[in-house]
This record gives structure tokens, sequence and C-alpha cells, in this order.
């Protein structure tokens, strides 16, 4: 068993801090709001500490899923950052889904402090976190991989090395941009089925066993249809990832038209208040614009 820290414990870094420590390994926790890491205690045998660095001394992992570019900086190289207290030897595993470019900033920072760096955003999640079964997309170096992998796989159905540092988030990219085309589609679909007088669960049913089939229609096409979306991946933080998307398609020449469009499209999410609606609620939107579109009853 391994001596961990793990640094941010939100809706994802909570369960998987969690399965860690069900694990067995000695875990060392940090989080910004310290009440947080205090129930998470109530919950799992470990040590919270009121910095990173202090969590992070004499770690050999040291794991780390916060909000974005400028969090992650904060608890690596910032103030009582994590970076200043790891030993040579030890290794940084980042579950954020930050950028690339931040991902070969601190894998630079980690080699010239003597210790190493993998770039590991994670799919699947709250529920994959919750249940332990993310899929991981990993930047770095073999010998790193290798040695994280018995750790990730505490949380992890499957957890892959996609190249150098920063391949891992360039790969989170790809899974954003797919997810957001789909769900898109997947909203005009039972938009104009519900338009065309279609019994929507019927014609679901018949799609889905051929090429339509998707994760998100399956698990998300009856929650849409009934208008909940106080569940799952937030339309605000999928807003961050696609930002992240599309500032990288600048550099790389990617043409993104769909991705582009899709977050404008949650940019009206927002605006109808939906910001911590799951991503699905694209069909709140089209719903929205329909009632308001429609002309006025004149009888």
């Amino acid at each position: 068993m391994a001596k961990v820290t793990f640094i941010g414990l939100g809706v994802m870094g909570f369960p998987m801090a969690g399965y860690l420590s069900e694990a067995g390994h000695e875990v060392r926790v940090y989080n910004r709001t310290p009440q947080k890491a205090q129930l998470w205690l109530e919950k799992y045998r470990g040590a919270a500490f009121e910095t990173p660095a202090q969590a992070a001394e004499g770690a050999e992992l040291v794991f780390a899923c916060v909000g974005n570019d400028d969090d992650l900086r904060s608890v690596t190289i910032g103030e009582h950052g994590a970076f200043a207290a790891m030993a040579a030897g030890s290794l940084f595993v980042d579950h954020t889904t930050a950028s690339a470019e931040v991902a070969r900033e601190l894998d630079a920072e980690a080699q010239s402090r003597g210790f190493s760096f993998l770039d590991a955003p994670v799919s699947g999640g709250q529920a994959g976190a919750e249940n332990g079964v993310l899929t991981i997309m990993v930047g770095g170096a073999q010998a790193d991989f290798d040695r994280a992998k018995p750790v990730l796989d505490c949380y992890a159905r499957a957890a892959s090395l996609l190249g150098p540092v920063g391949s891992g988030q360039q790969c989170k990219m790809v899974n954003q941009i797919c997810i957001a085309g789909l769900v898109q589609g997947l909203a005009e679909g039972l938009h104009f089925a519900k338009a065309a007088g279609l019994d929507v669960e019927q014609v679901v049913n018949v799609i889905s066993k051929g090429a339509a089939q998707s994760w998100q229609m399956e698990n998300r096409y009856q929650t849409m249809m009934a208008g909940e979306y106080e569940h799952g991946f937030a339309v605000d933080w999928m807003r961050k990832d696609l930002g992240i998307v599309l500032e990288e398609a600048k550099s790389n020449g990617a043409l993104l038209p769909v991705t582009a469009l899709v977050d404008q499209f949650y940019s009206e999410v927002q605006a109808l208040g939906g910001g911590r609606w799951d991503t699905s609620s694209l069909l709140a939107r089209l719903t929205n614009l329909r009632d308001f579109d429609a002309p006025a009853d004149k009888s």
C-alpha cells in the first residue's frame, strides 16, 4: 500500500479519495474548504491538512482534482503549493480537466524539482466517480504510468496512456467535442419526435437498436423528456471544458464549427438559469425557443 495525497474533495475528488482509503492506502487530503475535508474524514480513514504542501509532504503519489488551470497552479506552485513539499522521485497525478499547456508547464516544473508528472483527466462524471468506474486518459512517461496504474485502478474502469504529457488533456478535449455534438443531436431528435406527434418512448426504443444508439440516448432521454436536469455534469463545467477545447483548436488549426455552435447554445442555457443543469438541458433551450417563437393564440 502507498502513502498518497488527494487534493480537491469536490463531487469527483471526494469519492475518488474515498476509494483510495477503502483500498488500504494511507490517504492524506486537502480541500480549500476545510469543512469538506472534515466531512470526508467522517466517512473515510485518513488525515486532513491545512495546506497542499502539508498534505503532500512525504507522499509517494499526489493526486489532484480541482476546477481549472488557475486552481491547479494555486495548489501546485502557488503559496503553500504541493510542489514545494514533494520529495524527489515522487509522482504528481492531475485529474483536473485543464489545458494541455498547463500540463506541460507543470511537468517542466516537476522535472526541475526531481519528481514526475502525469496529466490524467477523467470521464464518467459524478456517477462514475461514486461507483469507481471512471475512464482515465493519461499523458506522460510509460514508467510513471505503470507506477500509477495500480492506484488509479482503485476508482477506474479503464486507464490508458495516450502519449507524452498533454496527451491526456487533448484526449479529454476529443471526448467533450464528441459529447457536445451527440447531446445536441439527441436534443434535436427528441424535439422533432415530439413535434411530429410520435411516441418518443417507442421511437427511442427502435432507434437505440441501430446506429443512433449512444450512452447519452440510453441514460438521458427519459430525464430530458421529463424536463429533469438537476443532476449530472453541469453546463457551467461543460462550457469551461469547451472553452479549453476551442482555445486549443486555435493553436493546432482544428476546425470545430459544431463545437463552437453548441458552446453558444450552452451559453443560452446559462441565460435561462441552467448553469448547474445537466448538459442534456440543450433540449430545454429548444423547448424555450419554440414556446417563445410560437404565434399567439388569436381565438
